[in-house]
Order: C-alpha cells, then sequence, then structure tokens
C-alpha cells in the first residue's frame, strides 16, 4: 500500500479542544446509539486505529469551540482534522520504534491535572462522578491511555522541535509578509496574577469528623465489618457502594498521607485515622501486588456549612504587606501561601482558558476579577477579595495587575513577542511537516477509500 503524508499545515487543535476531546472516551458510553452507527475503523497506523466517532467526536468540538455550526461550508475542517490524528498516530509508532517513553508518575500527575480541571468545570468531583455515573477511578483508568499518548506525541514533537529558534530578522521577516489588511486587531489585555486562600473549616468541625471516625475504629476493632460501616457510612460516593474498596494504585498515585499510611499496613491491619486534603480516613489493607496495593477506607468530611473566611482574608492582609514592603516577590508568596495548585508554582500567573496564555482579552476575565482591576495601575496590588471557586468553596484572593495593553492593531513594538511566538510556532510547524515527510513510509499506513477526498496520502509539493 502507498503510504505518505500530507506535507500541508494540518489544524492544530487547542488545548481547550484537547482537554474536551478526552471526554470522548467515557461520554461515548452515555450515547450508545450514536455510537453504534458511528463506530468503524477508517484509518490504521501501524497498530494504532482511528475511529469514525472520534473523528466525528473531534470535529463536533472543534466547531463547538469555534462557535461554528456543522454544515457543508466546514465538512472540509474533518479532513485537517483526519490528518492530524494520523500525524499523532505517526508519532506514537515512530514513539515506539525509537522506545521514547514517558514515565508513570508523569502521566498520573497530567491525569490528576486534567481530571481537576474538568472537575472544575462542573462544581467539583463528586458531580463530575455523578455526571458520568463513574467513580473518579474509573475515569482515570479509562483517561489514562489517552492521556499517555498525548504525552508521548507531545514529547516526539519537542524532540524534533527542541532545536528550532528563531532570530529577530526571522521575526521581522514573518511580520512583513503579513499582508496590511490582514494584521491581527489585539483587544486590550491584561496579565494578572493571584494568591488564593480558601476558607478553612474550624477546629471543632474537624474534631467531630475525626471523633465519629474513631467511634466508627472502635466499631471495628469490637468486631463489626469495615465493609459494611463503609457503604453506610463513608463519604466517598465512588467507592462507598463497593464497601470502600478503592482498587489497586501505585506510589505516588494518591495522596500522600493516604499513601503513607497504607504502606505501613500489613494485609487486614487497619490504621489510625488520619487527615487528607479530601477529609478523615480509615483505611484498611487490603492485598499487596508488587508495586501495587489495594485498600479500602472510609472517609469522613468535615461539615463546610460554617467556614469563615476572615481567617483567609487576614493571612492576605499579611502577605499582600510583605509584598509592598519588598519583603518578598509577590511569585515567591505565590508559591508559599497560595492555596491555587494551578497557578502557585508559576508565580500565581493567570491564563486564558481559550488559548494558554498568560495575556488574558478584557472580555475573557471574569466579573469578579474585571471589576477589582478595572481601576488598578499596573503593578498595583488589591486588597482581599472574596469568591466563590468553581467546586463551590468559599475563598479569597488578592490579585496583582501586570500589564494592560490598549486596543490597537499588531505592530513590531508593542506586540514582538507575541509575533516572535506566531514565527517560531509557525517555524516548529514546518521542522515537524519535514520530519512528516521523511517518516512517512517508516510506519505502515492505511486509510478508508471513503475519505480518499482527503488526499491524507497524497504527498503535496
Amino acid at each position: 500500500m502507498h503510504k505518505t503524508i500530507n506535507k500541508t499545515k494540518t489544524l492544530r487543535l487547542s488545548l481547550a479542544t484537547a482537554l474536551l476531546c478526552l471526554l470522548s472516551v467515557f461520554t461515548a458510553s452515555a450515547q450508545v446509539p450514536t455510537q453504534k452507527k458511528l463506530d468503524g475503523i477508517i484509518a490504521k497506523v501501524d497498530n494504532h486505529i482511528i475511529l469514525r466517532s472520534e473523528l466525528e467526536f473531534s470535529y463536533l468540538q472543534y466547531l463547538a469551540q469555534t462557535k461554528q455550526q456543522p454544515s457543508a461550508q466546514t465538512e472540509p475542517l474533518k479532513c485537517d482534522i483526519l490528518k492530524s490524528m494520523v500525524q499523532e498516530k505517526l508519532l506514537l509508532a515512530r514513539a515506539e520504534i525509537d522506545s521514547v517513553v514517558v514515565e508513570d508518575a508523569a502521566v498520573t500527575g497530567e491525569l490528576n491535572r486534567r481530571i481537576d480541571y474538568l472537575a472544575s468545570q462542573v462544581g467539583g468531583t463528586e458531580r463530575l462522578e455523578q455526571y458520568y455515573n463513574k467513580s473518579i477511578k474509573q475515569l482515570r483508568d479509562e483517561l489514562r491511555r489517552t492521556v499517555r499518548n498525548q504525552m508521548l506525541s507531545e514529547k516526539m514533537q519537542r524532540e524534533i522541535t527542541e532545536k528550532v529558534t528563531v532570530t529577530p530578522k526571522e521575526v521581522r521577516r514573518y511580520f512583513n509578509q503579513i499582508p496590511a489588511d490582514s494584521l491581527p486587531y489585539f483587544s486590550s489585555e491584561v496579565q494578572l496574577s493571584h494568591i488564593v486562600k480558601y476558607a478553612e473549616v474550624s477546629r471543632v468541625q474537624k474534631q467531630a469528623a475525626r471523633q465519629k471516625l474513631e467511634a466508627l475504629r472502635e466499631r471495628i476493632l469490637a468486631g463489626e465489618d469495615f465493609a459494611t460501616l463503609a457503604r453506610e457510612y463513608s463519604e466517598d460516593p465512588g467507592s462507598a457502594e463497593s464497601g470502600g474498596e478503592l482498587g489497586f494504585f501505585k506510589k505516588k498515585e494518591l495522596v500522600p498521607e493516604y499513601e503513607a499510611a497504607a504502606l505501613r499496613l500489613e494485609p487486614g491491619q487497619m490504621s489510625n485515622v488520619i487527615e487528607s486534603m479530601f477529609g478523615f480516613h480509615l483505611i484498611q489493607l487490603i492485598e499487596r501486588k508488587g508495586q501495587e496495593f489495594n485498600t479500602r477506607h472510609i472517609l469522613i468530611k468535615p461539615a463546610t456549612a460554617r467556614v469563615d473566611v476572615q481567617d483567609a482574608i487576614a493571612v492576605l492582609d499579611s502577605v499582600r504587606t510583605l509584598i509592598l514592603n519588598d519583603s518578598t516577590t509577590f511569585a515567591k508568596a505565590a508559591k508559599e501561601f497560595s492555596d491555587d495548585k494551578g497557578t502557585k508554582d508559576n508565580g500565581g500567573m493567570l491564563q486564558s482558558r481559550a488559548t494558554g496564555s498568560t495575556y488574558i482579552p478584557m472580555d475573557e476575565v471574569e466579573p469578579g476579577i474585571f471589576f477589582v482591576i478595572d481601576t488598578m495601575k499596573v503593578g498595583n496590588i488589591s486588597k482581599p477579595v472574596t469568591f466563590t471557586t468553581p467546586d463551590g468553596r468559599e475563598a479569597a484572593r488578592i490579585i496583582k495587575l501586570n500589564y494592560k495593553s490598549s486596543p490597537h492593531m499588531a505592530n513590531m513594538r508593542d506586540d514582538y513577542q507575541k509575533i516572535a511566538t506566531a514565527a517560531l510556532a509557525q517555524k516548529r510547524d514546518k521542522a515537524v511537516d519535514e520530519w512528516f515527510r521523511k517518516n512517512f513510509d517508516t510506519v505502515y499506513i492505511e486509510i478508508d477509500p471513503e475519505f480518499d477526498r482527503c488526499k491524507v496520502l497524497e504527498l503535496t509539493q
């Protein structure tokens, strides 16, 4: 069979679309009639396949992201998406041939980050479980292969492009090639950082949760069945019905406090009450198998009906004073004090949900932040303001306005970094395309004749 890859620039799906595409793994199970109609292999790249349903899902998600409706005009986009999918499979196939790997710990970390992101969009992990009628563990298991493949593909692309750079001369040439009537218009944009503190439950509420578990522990020691009590009392909806059993996990896949307590146990043994970010646990080790272990637990969460945000405000007031007195920087304070895991390690910097860029158009800024920064000057830090997180937690934050632009046509003086980024992306695309041209015949590729119109297997000069 003729095996070539189209060299033309393929459609690059954004991070937001990629995250949405992850949902296809388990969204399909909620759409069985449609899935049966759509399923069927439409492309093979060595041992990797592309299903018709995967193409349709990616197509619809791209239209949703770009606010388009399916039509005869948008139908050609399927060919661009199919080319992109075939190229990703080629990257995976070459990664296997070249023994390129990603570590399990890295996959787990990225998987947890994406699950946390998805949970934040629907209001927390419990709602995510309810929405898909699956436990978080089931969702992780179903997404793990997809995430690993995406990370392998990205690693291969990084290796292909890691030495690609652009010079100021190339940036100017790239900009000068843009027709005057096609120059992009940039609306007002901002760069923002924040430091977040969650409102904490009181010591009294924590003590009540601990005492409830201590009482359950005494009942188990007196002879009652751990699994039975887990079904009745555990506040972990993902495991309560199965007697608290979580299934097998590897090291570093569970929160550190839970894992440390579990690994000190012998099969059948029960832990003391331990605290984690999720609440308080009783843990029973069921079995060890190599580097994996299986546990069951009973989770009791402190009552959160009465959380006091004033302590969080007081902490942030003190942190703000330290920064204003030059005793620390905003970035260092974010790393040390912020409860927002998604931003604390990058100086508290917020990113655009649509593009992942730290430059955020003002019309994308959430109202709670917009009205705080509207009258601020660049470099200013707000006083603590309260807000509610996407998963319903009460919190406070201080916000720093790092940068604000006025609406303008793109130019080299104000937008050099953006133009340089675009020029570098174009040059990297060319490097990847050249890699495809050189490697298209190193793997077996077959495309369903129905998609001959896409010319995926036709090398274009």
